[in-house]
């Protein structure tokens, strides 16, 4: 999957982009049809410690899903991120399937009217 990472207000090194692609990465074995995915690390300028924003928005076929986590460190708040796109895609996929189930009964209805 191609992985977009933009840093605003700071450089990003070479380990965190890495960090970020392998967690991205390990969300196609949850759903293969991912398009691609931008990510936007901030740094915030506030007094909390929890100044790190991950923010991940990922394009699948004919929706886009998104999450956004402020923590201590880029890497924790990709962690939860992460984790949140990975619920959002199974709630995805399960949408997905009820719909293409609806579909197969509802032709399978106009078929038995059919006859």
């Amino acid at each position: 999957m191609k992985i977009t990472v933009q840093s605003i207000h700071f450089t990003a090194d070479k380990g965190l982009l890495e960090f970020i692609q392998r967690k991205a990465d390990k969300l196609e074995t949850f759903y293969d049809n991912i398009i691609n995915g931008e990510v936007y690390l901030k740094l915030e300028n506030v007094e909390d410690e929890a100044n790190k924003i991950a923010e991940i928005k990922l394009q699948l076929p004919g929706n886009q899903i998104f999450a956004k986590e402020q923590c201590k460190t880029f890497e924790e708040a990709t962690d939860l991120a992460i984790e949140s796109l990975r619920k959002q895609i199974a709630k995805h996929k399960t949408k997905k399937e009820i719909a293409a189930q609806q579909v197969k009964n509802a032709v399978l209805a106009s078929t038995d009217d059919e006859f």
